[in-house]
């Protein structure tokens, strides 16, 4: 597998991203207009009205499947650097953490964790700042 760093770490699925996304924003850009065609032909606006709703509920259910699938996953990193950070510290992390931030810390070696836990809270470090302060990458191939 290719070793992951900055450059290279985030992760793109293309039957997500590239596929069903783009296909739900045509769908219910097509919706719309059908409602206006079908307002200028005097055409069923039932027919469109249905249309905008099952469009609508699709991209809606294609967000929410993603968002709680995030979110599910980010419960699970924020427990496992938890776990990690008091292995090698002997205490849980900070509850100032931010998810952003726990997140990014996640690349980090375990020689890195701890200074950079301590940046983080002490200097509000975003977590992008934080993926470019890490010295020795530690790869995530899991996150989608």
């Amino acid at each position: 597998m290719k070793q992951q760093n900055y450059r290279n770490h985030v992760r793109w699925n293309p039957a997500f991203h590239f596929f069903l996304v783009p296909l739900g924003f045509i769908a219910l850009s097509a919706a719309i207009v059908y409602l206006f065609v079908a307002n200028w032909t005097t055409e069923s606006v039932l027919a469109s009205a249905l249309f905008i709703s099952l469009s609508f509920i699709s991209a809606m259910t294609l967000f929410m499947v993603r968002r709680f699938a995030c979110k599910v996953q980010d419960r699970a990193i924020r427990a496992e650097e938890n776990l990690r950070h008091y292995v090698l510290t002997g205490r849980l992390l900070d509850p100032r953490l931010t998810m952003g931030q726990i997140t990014a810390l996640r690349f980090a070696s375990d020689d890195e964790l701890p200074s950079l836990c301590e940046k983080a809270v002490n200097e509000q470090a975003t977590p992008d700042s934080l993926k470019r302060s890490i010295l020795s990458w530690r790869a995530d191939h899991e996150r989608v």
